[in-house]
């Protein structure tokens, strides 16, 4: 078997999913694992699949088909064999952000979090109106991994820091 990482994007439409499991499928492929999303009027994702040697070049050329066939282009990338693990405990956090929104806070808030050297999981931020006519607001979650080596105290400074300074409410919490 051989992992890949597909990345699609296309304008949204009914079936675009539909055609690209029908593609992972018909070539023996297994669905693993995805992330899909509406952004802007475009359809977005990433999937991870896990293909039989014998299929993968008749599936990397359905794969561009899907182009012409319903407007998705799709990418794909063999994922890497996966890192021996370096016996290195690690954290897992939650972080939850909410504040006006302007420029450049996710920008803050990630240099703050890799000068901790946490690793960032998932992120997922949206805009939304404030009640009452206040603006806009945004807000991010976030899942973090921190090295066992780091202190989880470091981190909320480093991020209350940057809360005060983006006048934001930040919370952070084991992921339990």
């Amino acid at each position: 078997m051989t992992t890949y990482v597909l990345t699609a994007i296309g304008n949204d439409r009914p079936g675009l999913v539909a055609a690209l499991a029908s593609a992972v499928d018909e070539h023996g492929g297994n669905w693993v694992d995805s992330q899909l999303a509406l952004l802007a009027g475009k359809f977005a994702g990433i999937v991870q699949v896990d293909l039989p040697d014998d299929g993968v070049e008749d599936f990397l050329v359905a794969l561009a088909a899907l182009e012409d066939e319903v407007g998705l282009q799709v990418e794909a990338s063999a994922a890497e064999p996966a890192a021996a693990a370096d016996g290195a405990p690690s954290r897992a956090l939650r972080l939850h952000l909410l504040g006006q929104d302007r420029t450049g806070m996710v920008r803050e808030v990630t240099t703050a979090l890799r000068s901790q050297g946490a690793t960032i999981d998932g992120l997922r931020s949206w805009t939304r109106e404030a009640p009452e006519g206040g603006g806009m607001l945004f807000e991010a979650e976030a899942e973090l991994r921190l090295p066992g080596d780091r202190d989880e105290a470091d981190v909320r400074d480093a991020l209350e820091t940057i809360a005060q300074e983006l006048m934001v409410d930040l919370e952070l919490d084991a992921d339990d």
